[in-house]
C-alpha cells in the first residue's frame, strides 16, 4: 500500500477516534438504557430519545434513590459529552469531504455516505495499486471464503483479513441500501430481491458490499461519476 500523506493519515487518525467514541457511546447507552429499565423507565430507539429519559427520571421529587441518581447522571452526562465528540469530529470529516474531489465522487454511491467516502479516499492512496474492483473487494476481506464438500463449492463466510473498519462501513451502508431500496423498481432493488431469494439477508449484505467497493474501486481509479447503470 503506498504511503499515506500527513493529511491522509490525520483523516484516517479522525477515523479511528471516532469509531472508538462510538463504541464507547453505545456502550454508556446500552447501560442507560438497561438501568432506567430495572427502574420501569423504557424509552423508544435512539439516543435523541434515551438522552431525554434520564432528565424526567431526575426530576421526580419522590424518584430514584440519591445513589441511582448519581450514577445515572454519570452516564447520561459521558452520553452527551461522547454525543458532542463524535459530532465535532463528523464536522471536521465533512469539512474535509467538502474539499477532496474523489471523496465527493464516492459519496455519490448508495451506501456510501460522508462517512464511508472519507475513509475510503484517505485509505487508497493510489487505486491503481489493484489491478481490478475484484481484487480491492478482495483486499478489504469482501471476498466469501469457498467451501468445498461432495463435489459441490458452496461461499462461507467472509475473510477476516483486510481493512476491517472499511470492510465494516461497506457492510452497514449496504444493509441501509437493502432496508430503503428492496421495495424500489431499480435494477439494483431487482438484484437484491433476487438474492434474498435465495440467500440468507447477512450473506446478501455482503455481497452488496462486494458490489459497493468494486464500484468504488471503478470511480476512484477512472476518475468518473457514479452512474446507477454501473451498480446493475
Amino acid at each position: 500500500m503506498p504511503t499515506n500523506t500527513i493529511e491522509q493519515q490525520a483523516i484516517l487518525m479522525a477515523h479511528r477516534t471516532r469509531s472508538l467514541l462510538v463504541r464507547q457511546r453505545t456502550m454508556a447507552a446500552n447501560a442507560l438504557r438497561a438501568h432506567l429499565a430495572e427502574f420501569g423507565l423504557v424509552a423508544n430507539p435512539g439516543i435523541a430519545n434515551l438522552a431525554k429519559l434520564p432528565g424526567r427520571a431526575l426530576a421526580e421529587p419522590d424518584g430514584l434513590p440519591s445513589y441511582a441518581q448519581r450514577a445515572l447522571a454519570i452516564l447520561a452526562r459521558r452520553l452527551a459529552e461522547l454525543t458532542d465528540e463524535i459530532g465535532t469530529l463528523d464536522r471536521e470529516l465533512s469539512a474535509w469531504h467538502a474539499e477532496n474531489e474523489a471523496s465527493q465522487r464516492l459519496a455519490a454511491i448508495p451506501g456510501i455516505g460522508v462517512i464511508t467516502a472519507t475513509a475510503i479516499a484517505a485509505t487508497v492512496t493510489d487505486p491503481e495499486q489493484f489491478r481490478s474492483g475484484r481484487q480491492f473487494a478482495a483486499w478489504l476481506g469482501l471476498t466469501p471464503q469457498q467451501q468445498s464438500t461432495g463435489g459441490k463449492t458452496r461461499l462461507g463466510g467472509i475473510s477476516k483479513q483486510g481493512d476491517r473498519y472499511l470492510r465494516r462501513l461497506l457492510v452497514v451502508g449496504a444493509t441501509a441500501v437493502m432496508r430503503h431500496t428492496k421495495d424500489k423498481a431499480t435494477r439494483l432493488a431487482d438484484w437484491i430481491r433476487d438474492l434474498l431469494a435465495r440467500k440468507p439477508f447477512r450473506l446478501v449484505s455482503v455481497a452488496l458490499a462486494n458490489k459497493l467497493a468494486r464500484i468504488a474501486w471503478a470511480v476512484l481509479a477512472r476518475g468518473k461519476i457514479y452512474r446507477p447503470a454501473l451498480a446493475a
